[in-house]
Formats: C-alpha cells, structure tokens, sequence
C-alpha cells in the first residue's frame, strides 16, 4: 500500500466512524422521546447484551482475514486468498447461527435472573438475527482491508446506521400508535439493528460483486492467470497450501488477543446494565433504577464515547510504525512513537471532553428535552480520558506483540471494575457505578504503560503536565461559566427551550474547544516540533487561533494605553 492509499483508507475510515457514531447518538434522540427513560433502560440491556456477543463473533476477524488476504495477494496467489475467504465465510455463517441461537434461548434467563428487568426478553430476542449477519460482514469488511479497498467498509457502516436509526424510530413511533404498547415498542426498536445488518451486508455484497468482475477482467481470477511476475513470486512461496483447519486456527491465534482486548468497553457497559438495578433497588426503588440505567446508556455512554473517536484515529496510524520499528529493533523509533501516539491521542481526545463536560446539561436538555442526568453525562465523560489512554496504550501494546500482557490488564480492569461498583454503590449510588468504571480504565491504562515502560523507555508529557491542567481547568471552567450566564441571562424568546439550549450548548463548549487549542502553545504544552508531527488541518486551525487571540489581545493592549 502506497502512503496515499494509506492515508486515504485511514481518512474514509476514521470519517465513517465518525458518521457512524454521529448516527447512533442521533438516534437515541427521538427513542428517548417515545420510550422514555425506563423504556431506554430495558433498549440499553437488549443492546449492551447484543453489543459484547457481536464483539466476540466478529472482532479480531477483520484484522487476521485482511493481514491473510494481503499476504496471499502480495504473492499473486489470488486463488488461495479467495480460499481462506470462503473459509472464513462458512464459518461465520455457522458462528453466527450459534450466537443468535444462543441469545435467543437464553433471552430470558439472562433478562429475569441478570438485569431484574423481565420486559427486556422481547427486545434482546429482537435484536439477536443481527448476530446471523454481522460475522458474515466482518469477513467480508476483512477481505476488502487485505485487498486494501477501504470504501466498501466504510459506506457499509454508515448505510448500517441510517437503516438502523430509520428503522428502530419508524417500529417504535408505528408499534406505539397501534396500541401495542411499551414493551414492544422497545423490541421494535432493537429490531433496527437486524435491519442495519440487512442494509451493510447489502452494500458488501455489491462490492463483492464489482470486485469478482474485475478480478475476471484482470486476471486474478485464478492463481494460474495472475501473470508471470506473479507466478515468480508464487514460486519464492511454500508450495503446501493450509487445510481448512490450519486456516481457522491461524484465523484465531491473531483474531482471539484482539478479540480480549476489543470486548473490554462493551463488557464495561454489559455488566452495568446487568447489575445498575440489582445494586440500586435497594436505595431507590426498581422502576427508578431502570430510569438511572436508561440514562446511563440511552444518554451518558452516547456523550461519552464521543471523545474517543478522535482520539483513536489519531492513535492508529501510528501502530504498524511501531510494530515495523519493532521488527527492526530500532529503540529510538520505538521510543518517538509511543510518546506520540499517547500524547497526540490525549491532546486529541481531552478538548471534547471539556466541551461536552462544559455544556453537559443544555446539551442534555437539547437532545433529550431535559437535564434529567447531567452529572452522570459529566461523570462518565471524564471517564472518557482514562479510556482514551487505556486504548491508546493497549493499541501500541499490540504492535510490540505483547497481547499476553495486554490480556492480564484487561481482567484486573475487569476485577476492579466488578469489585469497585459493589464495593461503592451502596454508598454512592450509580455515581459509584461509574467512578469504578472510571478506576477500571485508571488501573488498566497505567499497567499498559508499565509493560510498555518495560519494552521502551519513554515520556508521554514530562514537565508539561501542569501546563496541560491549567489549559483544561481554564477552559473548562470558562466553558462552563459561559454556559450558565446564557442560560440565566441570554435567551431568545422566539427560539423555545430547547433551541435556545442548543445554541448555548454550542457557544459554552465552542469556547472551551477553542480556548483549549489557543492556551496549549501559551502553556508550551505544544511546542513547534509538536506542531509539525499534526495534521495540516489542526495545524492551520491553531495557527489561525493563536494569531487571532493574538491580535485581540493587542488591540486591547493598544486601547489600554
């Protein structure tokens, strides 16, 4: 793969996931409105439920298929990489059978005797035929990355969100206008994710067949038509091709690690809406509870996995430099890009974390029609920087090889994560539930560090941690007290609550960005070698930034004298 062909599978990528995620937080905007909290507490147990299995049926898949694929190709032997893909297909076509079997059946079990929420059976056996799909998607996703064609991929997951988002309102808003009431309202709505599966396996298998069409008109049909040069490639390869077996064992020794580690933020949120009402009851009645879980999935994880995004996707790139510096045993490479793939994804991923923290609740009341949540929005969201370090490190971790190591972090974060809601709740209530989450990630994140430590000497901020508070806390809290004086003294008569809570949302955690991205250099949190390792793009916007607090801070000046 060429470096422009690099970055721009990495761009259509990191847009799709952008768009994809967008889509699904959208889409708890208008359930919110016709299921209620309580109705969102029973959706985010069928989902999360649904959520942690299509983690364990797909994750991993993609990458080992597409490391796979590339290998064969890059070799010519285009017949054997179309192999190992119909291999992998009939396993996940078998695989995902068994899941959706099994989720289906233990519905109900999982749903009187786990969550304490009898009415989520219907809807956790709505959502399980997804699973028959997406195994088959991740195969597919898989093959087109080792054949290093990224918009398939790409297009799918946003089709998948629109036909989701379309179809889980359009069941819900229809359901409850028949009469059926709110039970089935909540299936119907979980049913969006089969749909969204429906319309990503259709895109896929449109671009399965353009692809089997030029490979025809290329030659690549076949190994034996794939041309001399590739023939003498083929003839440098081993001649004894895998067995199906050998094929489906490679597939998991490289797909089983990442699985491990993929499942651990879907596992985080599974065993919160598993034990959110079994732990609150107690304190505050059943049917409260199930309104605190519904905000906790239908609004706070929303917000919250938002920072991530950008965060990971600057993170990513990065990885097979370390893994390629890694091969060739260069300590100084090694060392230059775990520090900046920690730092960049922490300087990426804190600005909308005070943004979102700044303007947590009219955003709350923008999206959702009230406040109802807001700190827990806030609590979980600086849970976010923890994660964010946690994935970063787990992710260079990866490319030194050091996926043993980085499957002991994820089960002592898990044992903390456990061990911390039982021990807090009791006392803090749900806010215990998530500041276990938040130690999960705290614990996890410094011991990938350590192994890290371990392998590569290296600093991620040195001496430039006080400058990076100071930047926060005086953003934030600028945000924050913009938020206030909108919304005590600015509204506009002719806009409504929620539209005026939208803009304010927008003009409080608009200016913690902002005031983030000026006070970075003045705090020398960046420095202008740090510049020149950014994206063009942030770069410019910095720049602008800084010339423009520059040149008011000058006129001020001026005006003073």
């Amino acid at each position: 793969m060429t470096r422009d062909s690099l970055v721009k599978g990495t761009l259509i990528l990191t847009a799709a996931a952008l768009v994809a995620r967008v889509l699904g937080a959208v889409q708890k905007i208008p359930l919110v409105a016709l299921l209620g909290d309580a109705g969102m507490g029973t959706y985010t147990i069928a989902f999360n439920i649904y959520s942690i299995l299509l983690v364990v049926a797909t994750a991993g898949v993609p990458s080992a298929l597409s490391r796979l694929t590339a290998e064969r190709t890059a070799l010519g032997q285009y017949a054997e990489a179309n192999r190992i893909y119909r291999s992998a297909v009939q396993f996940a076509l078998v695989s995902g059978a068994v899941v959706t079997a099994l989720l289906f059946v233990a519905a109900p079990y999982y749903a009187v005797y786990v969550a304490r929420d009898p009415t989520s059976t219907l809807a956790i056996r709505a959502i399980a035929p997804a699973l028959l799909l997406f195994p088959l998607i991740a195969v597919m996703r898989g093959y087109f990355q080792g054949r290093q064609h990224m918009l398939p991929n790409g297009l799918s997951q946003v089709v998948e969100q629109v036909v989701r988002l379309a179809a889980a309102v359009g069941l819900a808003y229809g359901l409850l206008k028949l009469g059926f009431g709110g039970e089935w309202a909540v299936a119907g709505a979980s049913f969006g994710g089969v749909m969204g599966s429906v319309g990503a396996i259709a895109v896929m298998l449109y671009f399965i067949w353009k692809l089997r069409r030029a490979d025809r008109k290329e030659g690549k049909s076949n190994d034996a038509d794939a041309g001399g040069a590739n023939a003498a490639r083929r003839s440098a390869a081993p001649a004894k091709r895998p067995s199906q077996r050998g094929i489906y064992a490679t597939i998991f020794r490289i797909s089983v690690p990442i699985v491990i580690f993929s499942m651990t933020v879907p596992l985080i949120y599974a065993i919160d809406s598993s034990i959110v009402i079994p732990l609150l009851e107690s304190r505050v009645g059943s049917a409260r509870a199930l309104e605190i879980l519904g905000v906790l999935g239908g609004r706070a994880q929303s917000l919250a996995g938002i920072p991530i995004i950008f965060a990971v996707a600057l993170s990513q790139s990065v990885v097979p430099v370390i893994s390629a510096a890694h091969a060739r045993g260069d300590a100084e490479q090694l060392r230059m890009q775990a520090a900046r793939a920690l730092r960049m994804s922490i300087l990426s991923g804190l600005p909308m974390v005070l943004a979102i923290c700044a303007a947590a609740r009219t955003i709350n009341i923008f999206l959702f029609g009230n406040d109802e949540g807001t700190w827990i929005i806030i609590a979980l969201t600086i849970s976010a920087i923890f994660q964010i370090v946690m994935q970063t490190s787990g992710a260079v971790l990866m490319g030194l090889g050091e996926m043993k190591k980085l499957v002991v972090c994820v089960a002592a974060g898990i044992a903390i994560k456990l061990a911390g809601s039982f021990l807090l709740a009791p006392g803090l209530g749900i806010y215990g539930i998530i500041a276990a989450t938040a130690l999960c990630f705290l614990v996890m994140s410094q011991m990938n560090i350590y192994v890290l430590r371990r392998n590569v000497t290296f600093a991620i901020l040195g001496r430039k941690w006080p400058g990076l508070i100071a930047a926060a806390a005086v953003s934030v809290l600028a945000g924050a007290g913009c938020e206030y004086a909108l919304s005590e003294w600015a509204q506009a008569p002719f806009l409504g609550p929620r539209l005026n809570a939208g803009l304010d949302a927008a003009i409080s955690g608009g200016l913690a960005f902002v005031l983030y991205g000026v006070l970075l250099p003045a705090a020398r949190v960046i420095t202008s070698e740090d510049m020149r390792g950014l994206p063009a793009p942030v770069r410019k916007a910095i720049g602008r930034l800084a010339g423009r607090a520059g040149q008011t801070a000058a006129r001020e000046s001026r005006r003073g004298e």
